[in-house]
């Protein structure tokens, strides 16, 4: 038994030596001995920045407003004999909408036309009498007490003639009310009077409203700090705008959809809203289909101008350190990695517009990043890049 221990000992030593030997005839400078560790730098995929001429758009909320917008009221009181048109419908400026009881007003028209009559009657006859005083007075047949009284009784006449004319002017113009028009072009809404209804001149119940909506107007909100920003880029000379031309907009809808036609801006507020801080600005859009109608909430994209040189990079290229500022991994012509910190101004289609911090020409790295460290050398791989919103 001891004999065949001692025969096996050897048998069992034997492959923890040859492990050994195996260990100690590793290459060299491989770390623990690993077998194939080449050392050759990790491969990174960058994008090269190329600085290109963008358009920047800002989003703002805003809501429709009609174009012009007109509160129907009797200019004379009256009973309402027919309503002339349909509820909801276009109509034009001048088209009745309203028919009052004309009776009183064209009997007030027929009598002021009869006095005008009698009052033109009236004057004929004080110019032939003072015609025939004046020839009289030449040849001593009357007084000049009595020429006196013919030239006054003459103009007294046409005075009068004057009073009735205005008169029936008046009397003409308020038969003509009675039949109540549309001041403009538009939609007319809800009628709140039916026929039979008595109504008065210039009640502050509108008998209806009428709205134009082609052009259609939309009321933008942005804030006073958003418009100095903006002014200063102009200023110095980062955004451009053609000289004379309104900014465009374009308008996301409620459902999400955009609306097909563009707009112009119209004009800005003089004044800041001190309960919110903010500036209203008045863009103009066409609304041929009526699309658009009064009170909806939509988000204006409002063209603030174009930066000429912009810095675009993906997203993806962009992490924030601990302190929260945004930083970048660029690799520079000796394949070494270095870290920027960015200065970033908005997103824009999946990419960062960047105020400072990197240069037209960098390779910033997009995929691989946790494979790159600053000072570490790396291979790059060129990748594409989405193109910048404006081309």
């Amino acid at each position: 038994m001891t004999l065949d221990g001692r025969r096996l000992a050897p048998v069992l030593l034997y492959p923890f030596a040859l492990a050994l030997s195996l260990t100690g005839c590793g290459p060299a400078g491989a770390p623990g001995g690993a077998p194939g560790a080449s050392g050759a730098p990790p491969e990174v995929g960058v994008v090269t920045i190329a600085a290109r001429p963008t358009t920047l758009v800002t989003e703002l909320p805003g809501r429709t407003s009609p174009y012009r917008i007109a509160e129907v009221r009797p200019q004379v009181g009256g009973i309402i004999e027919a309503r002339l048109f349909e509820e909801g419908g276009d109509v034009t400026a001048g088209q009745v909408l309203y028919q009052l009881d004309a009776a009183l007003y064209q009997a007030a028209y027929d009598s002021a036309e009869a006095a005008l009559a009698r009052s033109r009657a009236a004057l004929e006859r004080a110019r032939l009498k003072a015609a025939r005083y004046a020839d009289l007075l030449t040849a001593d047949a009357v007084s000049q007490e009595d020429h006196d009284d013919a030239q006054a009784a003459l103009k007294e006449a046409i005075a009068t003639v004057a009073v009735d004319e205005a008169a029936l002017a008046t009397a003409r113009i308020n038969l003509a009310y009675t039949r109540v028009t549309s001041p403009i072009d538009g939609r007319v809404g809800r009628s709140v009077v039916t026929q039979g209804a008595l109504v008065t001149a210039n009640q502050s119940l509108a008998l209806v409203t009428v709205r134009q909506l082609d052009p259609i107007y939309v009321d933008i909100t942005q804030s006073s700090a958003q418009l100095l920003r903006l002014r200063q880029a102009l200023d110095d000379g980062r955004l451009s705008r053609p000289e004379g031309e309104q900014p465009r907009v374009r308008l996301i809808l409620e459902d999400g959809s955009e609306y097909p036609l563009a707009g112009r801006l119209a004009f800005s507020e003089v004044t800041v809203d001190p309960g919110t801080g903010a500036v209203t600005m008045r863009a103009t859009f066409p609304n041929p289909d009526h699309l658009l109608l009064p009170g909806m909430f939509v988000r204006a994209l409002v063209e603030e101008g174009v930066r000429e040189q912009a810095i675009l990079v993906p997203q993806q290229g962009v992490r924030h350190d601990r302190r929260g500022l945004p930083t970048a991994l660029v690799v520079d012509a000796a394949g070494q990695v270095v870290k920027r910190t960015l200065t970033v101004d908005r997103a824009i289609d999946g990419q960062w517009l960047i105020d400072a911090g990197l240069e037209n020409g960098d390779r910033v790295i997009v995929e691989g990043v946790q494979k790159a460290r600053a000072g570490a050398e790396v291979r790059a791989v060129e990748i594409d890049s989405p193109a910048p919103a404006g081309d």
